[in-house]
């Protein structure tokens, strides 16, 4: 069943990472992140510093019941967005760093999922009314990634060579950036909140078309960077039990709105 609150978002999140740590699966590195991420919504909701607190849980629940119901799809062995698709098959293989998986994740729910959710969460209401606490959302985000990619390095070593290929333009996986994917989310949510019926299905559709690409852009990596990808992988911790465990250590990040540029 959909979660209804931020609390049953907790629980859902923590059975996924349980039997993922049990299991050696690697969908459990998205959802460790994840579950820091909306800790600190939920507590910034509970000091009243979004513009619109219940709001914010509506919004909250919206965007993790696509992830939830995303996993459940794939472990049922049923279809899901492309984007999905691409960042849980990749789960099957050895070669991708913890990071890519942790970008595959992000890429799939942040560009495609959070414009959907934050439509879905202002229905009926002007869709600029929610701009502001978008922004503080995505912050959130972007504060707390941030910091457990910076803290990979228990897990991977050597992962800081990949600033080697930081100027190369080809590099989707270097380009990733939270800004550009929280912009990105809020012109879709914009696209998608002016068309209904067939329309909003087909913007939905060709969105996912768009992050798929991107996602499988990350997964395959070219020219040089791909040779300091094997060599970092070489020395990073191979089994997902271990490094689900280290994610779910790390010190919650917290970022204020007031923060929030």
């Amino acid at each position: 069943m959909p979660a209804a609150t931020i609390d049953e978002v907790l629980t859902q999140l923590t059975t996924i990472i349980d039997n993922s740590a049990g299991t050696n699966n690697r969908a459990g590195y998205f959802a460790a992140l994840y579950y820091k991420v909306t800790e600190a919504v939920k507590q910034g909701i509970a000091n009243n510093e979004f513009e619109d607190g219940p709001r914010m849980e509506r919004l909250d629940v919206l965007f993790a019941n696509r992830y939830v119901a995303a996993y459940e799809q794939w472990t049922n062995k049923q279809p899901t967005t492309g984007a999905w698709r691409v960042a849980f098959e990749t789960l099957d293989k050895r070669q991708p760093l913890v990071l890519q998986h942790l970008l595959l994740g992000m890429n799939a729910h942040i560009n495609l999922d959070l414009g959907i959710a934050t439509v879905a969460a202002t229905t009926g209401q002007d869709l600029q009314s929610i701009s502001r606490d978008f922004n503080s959302i995505n912050a959130i985000i972007g504060s707390l990634t941030s910091q457990v990619v910076s803290e990979l390095n228990q897990v991977s070593p050597l992962l800081s060579l990949m600033g080697l290929h930081a100027t190369n333009y080809n590099s989707i996986l270097i380009q990733f950036s939270i800004t550009n994917a929280r912009d990105g989310a809020w012109c879709f949510a914009e696209d998608l909140s002016k068309v209904t019926g067939a329309a909003y299905d087909s913007c939905i559709a060709d969105r996912d078309k768009n992050i798929t690409q991107l996602a499988e852009s990350m997964v395959h990596a070219k020219g040089p960077l791909r040779i300091t990808l094997w060599v970092i992988h070489l020395f990073e911790w191979k089994r997902p039990g271990r490094v689900i465990k280290a994610l779910r250590e790390y010190k919650k990040a917290y970022l204020k709105v007031g923060q929030v540029d």
